[in-house]
């Protein structure tokens, strides 16, 4: 069940201020302590955007994540950058992101950044705010590297990613992270036409050392490169073998899909909490809090209100930091009034 009927969460990602991405693209300039300092202050500014929200949870808006994935790699060996299939001119899509080469044995003797990022939450956090962190899958992680001679395809280098992932995830636990959020949009986004029964073995060994430790969620999308999606928008293939996912809170986008197969949350419900998209996050119309209550109310004859969260239908990192905030408040003061007419 959830911390309170209708929970407000978000996904993970928060809009990075304008001088956060100016500061990014001239780290040159900048000594250890000013950088040490200006993500200190980019934490703390997530943090109060997210509270003023009134948000039941909040992450710390993956503030030293320049990128979904290749952040990550920055921390694991064996990974060589590779920017000549990249695609530079034409209209925003996944081709411009590239793809990187694996050259040798993939490690991470030093964890994979999650640690400290959670222990910087925590302390910048008011005391008594619910925290969650979020990390990639290895299925999602391995969506942007190139095998190479070493891994025969995508699934041997998730095989290869996993125990990262998994060792990482022992730590959060070990430091009594109250919820970890393991981000698997590859999974949502290829289920029509790759193995589901793969996929669950895959997360379940993943998510293993948090099982009945920690609060565990999935987040599941359709892709959210500059606010455009890359997979077939339908929840309808993750359907049956998606529920022998072992984790306590799945969320799914859902505004997009205009809640077209909210009726099948209602399978979900029956195994875990749900947590459900009612903000589109690919568009700069600002819900109101009407309308965030009329698509509660569309959820709440399939999934328990005792059971459902409510947030975004992805990260918010690719939409305006004017926007999210906007949107996260009209969120907040949706839930509260379909809250007040249980």
């Amino acid at each position: 069940m959830q911390l309170v009927p209708i929970k407000t969460t978000v996904v993970g990602s928060m809009p990075f201020p304008g001088w956060l991405e100016f500061s990014s693209q001239h780290l040159t300039q900048l000594g250890p302590a000013d950088i040490n300092e200006m993500i200190e202050d980019a934490v703390v500014t997530s943090v109060h955007d997210q509270v003023a929200a009134g948000l039941d949870v909040i992450t710390d808006g993956e503030q030293t994540r320049f990128d979904f994935n290749l952040s990550f790699y920055g921390y694991i060996n064996g990974i060589q950058n590779n920017d000549t299939e990249l695609r530079r001119f034409g209209p925003p899509a996944h081709d411009q992101r590239g793809k990187h080469n694996i050259i040798e044995t993939l490690t991470a003797p030093k964890g994979l950044g999650v640690v400290e990022e959670y222990l910087r939450l925590k302390r910048l956090a008011p005391e008594g705010q619910w925290l969650k962190v979020s990390i990639p899958g290895p299925y999602t992680l391995s969506g942007r590297l190139l095998p190479g001679h070493l891994y025969k395809d995508r699934w041997e280098v998730t095989e290869a990613l996993l125990p990262l992932v998994n060792q990482e995830i022992a730590r959060l636990v070990e430091l009594g992270v109250p919820e970890i959020c393991v981000d698997e949009p590859s999974m949502s986004c290829y289920a029509y036409r790759e193995d589901t029964k793969r996929f669950v073995d895959i997360f379940n060994r993943t998510v293993a050392p948090g099982v009945g430790k920690t609060r565990l969620s999935m987040h599941l999308c359709f892709g959210n490169y500059k606010g455009r999606s890359v997979g077939k928008k339908t929840i309808a293939p993750m359907l049956p073998d998606f529920l022998d996912m072992t984790v306590d809170e799945l969320h799914s986008e859902m505004t997009i899909l205009n809640f077209a197969e909210v009726n099948l949350l209602e399978r979900f419900a029956e195994k875990f909490d749900v947590a459900v998209g009612v903000i589109d996050v690919k568009s700069y119309y600002i819900e109101t809090p009407e309308d965030v209550a009329e698509r509660i109310r569309k959820c709440l004859p399939y999934v328990p209100a005792e059971k459902l969260a409510v947030a975004p239908d992805c990260g918010l990192s690719q939409t305006a930091r004017w926007a999210a905030k906007q949107k996260l408040a009209n969120m907040v003061a949706g839930a509260k009034l379909v809250r007040t007419g249980i």
